[in-house]
C-alpha cells in the first residue's frame, strides 16, 4: 500500500450551528469578540488533534500513513471552500511562511518592483523587504486610503503603478487595522492585464468573508484567525500557471519526487531526484501532523455552514453594534456596502480615551476583543450568539462612562 492510498483518521460529525458556542465548553470569557487576534480551538478542533497525538502515542511511525492521508483529505476541503485543485495547496506553518517562501522562489529579476501597501501587516512587508535586499528589487509603497474611497475602490494610483512596471503585487484581503476588505477580483483583473503577480495574506478574510483562491496567484492564509484551528499551521495556495515558475529556492528532502522511496527499498537513495513541480514543493520536512488534523475539523464546520451564511451572521452581529459604538463618539471604519466590509468592526476611541484602557474595561465585563495600532477592535465568528449584542453595548457604555468619570 502507497501513502496516498492509506485510510485517513476519522472525522468526527459537523455539529456547527451559527451563533451556538456549545462547542466550545472549555472558553471562560462570556462573549469572545477576538477571533481576528486568536480563535480558541473548539472541543472538536481538540479531540481531533488529541486523536492524532495518540496515534503516534500509539503507532509510533505507523501513524505516518493514516496522518498523511488525513492532509491530502484537508487539501481536498481547502479546495472545495476556496477553489483550485488540491494540488495547488502547500501545507505550511503560518501565513509568513507562505509569504516568505514566495517571497524567496519568485524569479526575479535585478531591478523589479514590488508593490505593498501602507498600514499593511507586518507579515505582508517584511519578506518583500528582504527579497528586496536579496535580488536587487524595488519596493513601492502605496496608500491605503483610495481602497477606502466612497462609492468603491479607487484603484489609480495602483493602475499608475502597473503601467510603470510592477512584477509583484502585495495585498491583505482585508485589512488588520480597519476591517477593510480589499477588491481581491479587481485587482486580480488589473494585475493580469498588466502582466503582475498578485499575492495575498488571506488570513483576515479565510473563513468569514468571500474569497476565491484562483483570483490569486498566491494566497496564504494561518489557521489560528477566521479558520478556527491552531496556530503552526496554515495553507498556501498556487495558481498552477504560476508553480512551475517558481525557483525551489526554499526545499528540503520531502521536496523532491519519490522522496521517502528509499526508506522502503534498497538502492533507492540518490540526491539528483528533480523537485516536485507542485506547490508541495514547499512541504520539504516532517509536518504539524496534530496541528493538521485539528484544521481540518475547524474547516469542516465553516464548509457544512457555508462563507455566505457566516459573513451573513457576523455581519448581522457588528450591525447591530455599530450603532452604539458611533453614538458614544467613535470613529468607525466600517464602509457602508457588505461588499467591502469584514468580520471586523474597528473604530478609534473618542478624544481623552485610549482603546488600551477601553479593552480593559471591556475585559473586565467579561468581553474579548483587541486594540491593533489604536483602534479598539470588535471580531465576532459564527459562535457568537446575536443576543451577546446587547450585553457587549451595555458594557461598553459602562466602560466609558468610568473612564470618563
Amino acid at each position: 500500500m502507497s501513502l496516498d492510498e492509506a485510510t485517513p483518521l476519522p472525522a468526527p460529525p459537523v455539529t456547527a450551528r451559527l451563533g451556538d458556542r456549545g462547542g466550545f465548553s472549555a472558553l471562560r470569557w462570556p462573549v469572545y469578540a477576538n477571533h481576528a487576534a486568536i480563535s480558541p480551538p473548539s472541543d472538536a478542533v481538540r479531540a481531533a488533534m488529541a486523536q492524532a497525538a495518540q496515534a503516534y502515542a500509539t503507532e509510533g511511525v505507523g501513524a505516518f500513513p493514516a496522518c498523511h492521508a488525513q492532509r491530502l483529505r484537508l487539501k481536498g476541503r481547502l479546495a472545495h471552500v476556496f477553489g483550485g485543485a488540491p494540488a495547488d495547496y502547500a501545507l505550511v506553518l503560518n501565513t509568513s511562511a507562505g509569504l516568505m517562501a514566495v517571497a524567496q522562489c519568485v524569479a526575479w529579476r535585478p531591478g523589479d518592483r514590488v508593490v505593498v501597501f501602507q498600514g499593511e501587516f507586518p507579515t505582508n512587508v517584511t519578506p518583500w523587504q528582504v527579497a528586496a535586499r536579496t535580488f536587487g528589487l524595488e519596493v513601492v509603497t502605496l496608500p491605503l486610503a483610495p481602497l477606502a474611497a466612497p462609492g468603491g475602490a479607487d484603484l489609480a494610483a495602483l493602475e499608475a503603478a502597473l503601467k510603470a512596471g510592477v512584477r509583484l503585487v502585495a495585498l491583505s484581503a482585508v485589512q488588520f487595522q480597519t476591517g477593510l476588505r480589499a477588491p481581491v477580483a479587481a485587482i486580480s483583473a488589473l494585475c493580469r492585464a498588466h502582466g503582475a503577480l498578485l499575492s495575498v495574506d488571506g488570513i483576515q478574510a479565510a473563513g468569514v468573508a468571500p474569497l476565491h483562491a484562483p483570483d490569486c496567484d498566491f494566497l496564504a492564509i494561518g489557521g489560528h484567525k477566521w479558520l478556527m484551528g491552531p496556530e503552526g499551521a496554515g495553507v498556501l495556495y498556487i495558481h498552477p500557471d504560476q508553480v512551475g515558475r517558481l525557483v525551489p529556492r526554499v526545499a528540503g528532502w520531502l521536496s523532491h519526487e519519490e522522496a521517502v522511496d528509499f526508506l522502503f527499498e534498497p538502492h533507492k537513495l540518490r540526491y539528483d531526484k528533480p523537485i516536485k513541480r507542485r506547490a508541495d514543493f514547499l512541504e520539504g520536512g516532517a509536518p504539524n501532523s496534530v496541528g493538521y488534523a485539528g484544521l481540518e475539523v475547524a474547516l469542516m464546520a465553516i464548509e457544512h455552514l457555508g462563507v455566505p451564511a457566516i459573513f451573513a451572521h457576523v455581519n448581522a452581529w457588528l450591525d447591530a453594534l455599530a450603532p452604539t459604538v458611533e453614538a458614544l463618539g467613535f470613529t468607525t471604519h466600517r464602509l457602508p456596502d457588505a461588499d467591502r466590509r469584514s468580520g471586523i468592526l474597528a473604530a478609534l476611541p473618542p478624544e481623552g480615551l485610549s482603546a488600551g484602557a477601553l479593552a480593559a474595561g471591556l475585559a473586565e465585563r467579561g468581553i474579548a476583543v483587541t486594540t491593533p495600532d489604536g483602534r479598539l477592535r470588535f471580531s465576532p465568528h459564527w459562535p457568537n450568539a446575536l443576543a451577546e449584542v446587547s450585553t457587549v453595548a451595555a458594557a461598553l457604555e459602562e466602560t466609558v462612562k468610568a473612564l470618563r468619570g
